[in-house]
Order: structure tokens, then C-alpha cells, then sequence
């Protein structure tokens, strides 16, 4: 009895400190599902990852943007870095592409050997061109040290508005945000009779609105942006005001996402991109809740939804 307890509990050890460095196996998944894998912003943020979105089904994982840590925002999420055939880039902002280098290696480590797509905005060539030159030599000497073949080079497709691609039976448009200062796409996923549209940015309401019409779920930011009508009440110097204005035409203001769901008459309104103050999970409610009637999704990093 004695011996079964101790190969019980040897078991039982082995499996879980090997849980945190071997590889998981790629994950099934039954319908139209997204996957909240990076849900913070560009700030530093201990309990958030970068901005990072997974849209699957079946076997099949799309993601959109690689902030930071995404390979380890996979493995949370239970999927394995060389399951996501393809990355679509919201914009090419830093933020939502510093994880592509680290998304690329970890695959290659993990065993991927066919190349990841990426697709995004004009500019998206460049930057992957950029990207892969920068790690060539020190990732051939890599792969002869350890006996692989070298990564294999990113497929790289460019999109506006309009464009249409289709992974599987996860069938995908790109919708035009204008207005912004680099050119940025939104993406809507329909499978099965379920939808979803990812968005990246705060620029474009009005685009935004029209493209996720009728969506299931609409995965948006919800920044604490300063309001114009606030300013005064702070007593702030203009020198002082002027970037945190700068900074809040950039995002959505989580005053102003309820009433773009809301207009565009989505299910559920998932919040993303999150730089929370204290007891910030009842703050976001309690202001979105107030402009919109459907369910409100605040995801943390791992968490999936089917919409």
C-alpha cells in the first residue's frame, strides 16, 4: 500500500512540474470560439500580457496581433505555440507586433516546421522582412547547433478593406478603420451561424459600428482615457494636458464603447486591451452597463468564449 501511495504521489509530482515545460497537445475546439490570450495594452502590466486574440475552430487557430508574451499566453490558454497557422495585425503599432520573433521561435521549437502567415495592413512586409533579416544569422547558429532546420520564412500577405481569406471552415473580411495615424483593419470571423469581430484601435467608431452589425461578440478596448469636458476639473497645465488628450483620441474611452456596441447591435461586447486602476472589473461594468443592454465579457489572459 505503502508503495502505491509513493508511486501515486510520484505520478502525480512528475506530471506537474513537467506541465510547465513540455509542450501541450493542440487544442480541439467545437465551435466558433475566441480566446483571450494577451488582454492588456502597450503599458507594462504583471497580470496582462500584450494584446493578443485567438478566433478558432476545430483544430484550426487564428490569431489576430502578438503583443508581448504571446507564446506564453498560448500555453495558459492551452495552446500549443505551433497550433496557429496564421497572425493578422490589426495595425503595426509596436505593441500588437513585438511578439511575432517570440510566436515564430517558440513554434520552431515546439516542431512547426510549415510557415506562419501573417497578414495585416501596407507595411506588413516590410516589417517581417525586417524582422526575419535581424534573426537569420543568430537563428542559423542556432539550428546547426542543435541539428534543425532553420525556421521556415513567414508568408506574408497584405490586406485593405474588403479582403477576404478563409481558414478551414472560419471564413474572415477586413474592415477599413480610416482616421488613425498608420492604416488599421478590423476582422470579422463567421462560422457555424456564430460571429465575431476583433478590433484593434479607437479611431474609426463609425467604421467600426457598421462592420460588426448584427456580431455576436465585438472584442474592443476600453481605455480610461481623459474626457475633453474632465480637463477643467483637474487644474492640469497645458503642458501637462495636451498628451493625455493626444493619448485619448487614440482609444476608445470606456464611456464611449457601450454606445458603439450598442449601435452596432452585438450580443456581447468583450473589453480588451485593459490598463485597470483599483477595482477596475466593477468599474468597466458599471460604466459600459449603463449604454448597453447585452452581456459584457472582461476577459483575463487564458479565458475563451463561445459567441
Amino acid at each position: 500500500m505503502l508503495g502505491l501511495w509513493l508511486a501515486t504521489c510520484g505520478a502525480w509530482h512528475f506530471s506537474t512540474v513537467t506541465a510547465g515545460f513540455t509542450p501541450p497537445d493542440p487544442r480541439e475546439f467545437g465551435a466558433l470560439t475566441v480566446v483571450a490570450v494577451g488582454t492588456g495594452n502597450a503599458y507594462e502590466n504583471p497580470a496582462r500580457r500584450g494584446p493578443c486574440t485567438g478566433v478558432a475552430l476545430g483544430q484550426r487557430v487564428v490569431l489576430v496581433d502578438a503583443g508581448r508574451g504571446v507564446a506564453e499566453g498560448l500555453r495558459l490558454a492551452g495552446i500549443p505555440a505551433r497550433q496557429p497557422e496564421a497572425v493578422l495585425l490589426s495595425n503595426l503599432l509596436p505593441e500588437n507586433t513585438v511578439g511575432l520573433d517570440d510566436l515564430v521561435l517558440a513554434a520552431w521549437l515546439d516542431g512547426r516546421r510549415e510557415p506562419l502567415q501573417i497578414a495585416g495592413p501596407p507595411g506588413t512586409r516590410e516589417l517581417v522582412t525586417r524582422l526575419s533579416q535581424a534573426h537569420a544569422p543568430a537563428l542559423a547558429a542556432q539550428a546547426a547547433a542543435l541539428g534543425l532546420p532553420a525556421p521556415a520564412a513567414p508568408l506574408v500577405e497584405e490586406l485593405g478593406g474588403g479582403a477576404q481569406l478563409a481558414f478551414g471552415e472560419l471564413a474572415l473580411r477586413a474592415g477599413d478603420l480610416p482616421g488613425g495615424p498608420l492604416p488599421a483593419l478590423a476582422f470579422r470571423f463567421e462560422a457555424r451561424g456564430r460571429s465575431a469581430v476583433i478590433a484593434g484601435t479607437g479611431w474609426a467608431p463609425d467604421a467600426l459600428a457598421d462592420f460588426a452589425r448584427g456580431a455576436g461578440l465585438l472584442l474592443h478596448e476600453a481605455s480610461f482615457s481623459l474626457a475633453a469636458e474632465q480637463a477643467p476639473a483637474l487644474e492640469l497645465s497645458p503642458e501637462e494636458l495636451e498628451p493625455l488628450l493626444k493619448q485619448a483620441r487614440l482609444h476608445t474611452s470606456v464611456r464611449d464603447v457601450g454606445p458603439l456596441a450598442r449601435r452596432a447591435g452585438v450580443s456581447i461586447l468583450g473589453l480588451v486591451r485593459l490598463r485597470p486602476p483599483p477595482v477596475f472589473r466593477l468599474q468597466l461594468q458599471s460604466v459600459v452597463d449603463d449604454d448597453f443592454e447585452g452581456s459584457i465579457w472582461i476577459p483575463e489572459d487564458g479565458d475563451a468564449l463561445e459567441p
